[in-house]
């Protein structure tokens, strides 16, 4: 599984289309194909992008956490799958679809975020106005991460 890390600013075409970021695109997994999954995010206004593998390793994550029998589960589950297959041209180019563009405002100007194990494509705008939310980082490190350094008591 690819690593993806790293923020890039590109823009879309006439068509939605993007070209990958070397930067980005030298950290994706050379053995793997062209594929790609895009869906909306459930936790911001921006798409996440997967490589074909990582997006079959989330969908069994998925499975092996969720009774696909209950109707909440079922539900979250078709949100998660929900998407569009893409395939990288020869320029090295995704194209976002329609719809997808709509939903995120992407208009010409976008920021790619390595996200771990995919990527998020965010309206310039949109991110901006997201980082501008006095979000409190240090304290959530604090209340978080300290308690991953505390002696586990028996």
């Amino acid at each position: 599984m690819s690593l993806l890390v790293g923020v890039e600013y590109c823009k879309t075409d006439a068509q939605g289309r993007f070209k990958m970021p070397s930067a980005i695109k030298k950290q994706l997994d050379i053995a793997s194909d062209n594929r790609y999954f895009i869906r909306k995010s459930i936790y911001n206004n921006c798409l996440e992008v997967f490589t074909y593998d990582n997006f079959q390793s989330e969908v069994g994550v998925l499975r092996q956490n969720l009774n696909l029998y209950d109707p909440d589960s079922k539900k979250l589950y078709r949100r998660f799958i929900e998407g569009n297959m893409l395939e990288m041209d020869s320029f090295d180019r995704l194209l976002i679809p329609d719809a997808m563009r709509n939903w995120g405002h992407i208009q010409k100007d976008i920021v790619i975020i390595g996200s771990g194990s995919f990527l998020e494509i965010w309206d310039l705008e949109t991110y901006n106005k997201a980082n501008e939310d006095n979000f409190d980082y240090q304290l959530l490190a604090k209340e978080l991460l300290s308690k991953a350094n505390e002696p586990v008591r028996e």
